[in-house]
């Protein structure tokens, strides 16, 4: 079997979208299928260097599309876009909670157990099931303050 273009083009396509399980984010996905789209290029007889601008115009089209309109689709419900960390949290309301095995007090965000500091006063430590707003993160530490709503 002699290698061509074809191939390569093939192997990449392959590659990318055997890489997109370990991030989840489309955009390795979308690289494949470009990817497979410049191997049809290929398959036909197109020159490397319109293949290399199909790829590019394959790419511009696939990612913003894998990213603004099929990512929202397969995401869970009420989660923003960005990190834990980048302020899309600010202002929600949580629930206390106490860690089994140390006792400490934190709060849960996205799934993540993080330790509090209450602002105003500097408390680490609040019974579990209390009420808290969510400022912002000071390292690892839930920066919160007391819902004065839920206390009245």
């Amino acid at each position: 079997m002699e290698w061509s273009l074809t191939h390569l083009w093939l192997i990449l396509a392959l590659v990318l979208s055997l890489a997109e399980l370990t991030s989840g984010v489309l955009v390795l996905l979308a690289l494949g299928v470009a990817a497979a789209l410049t191997a049809i290029l290929a398959s036909i007889g197109v020159a490397l260097e319109w293949q290399l601008a199909g790829m590019g115009l394959f790419s511009g089209i696939l990612v913003p599309v894998a990213i603004l309109w099929i990512r929202p689709r397969f995401s869970p419900k009420g989660v923003d876009y960005g990190t834990t960390g980048t302020g899309v949290e600010r202002g929600t309301a949580y629930s206390t909670l106490k860690r089994d095995f140390d006792g400490a007090t934190g709060i849960k965000v996205n799934g993540d157990f993080y330790r509090l500091r209450v602002s105003p006063t500097g408390e680490t430590e609040l019974p579990a099931d209390t009420r808290v707003i969510f400022e912002h993160f000071d390292g690892t530490t839930a920066v919160v303050r007391l819902d004065r709503k839920k206390e009245q």
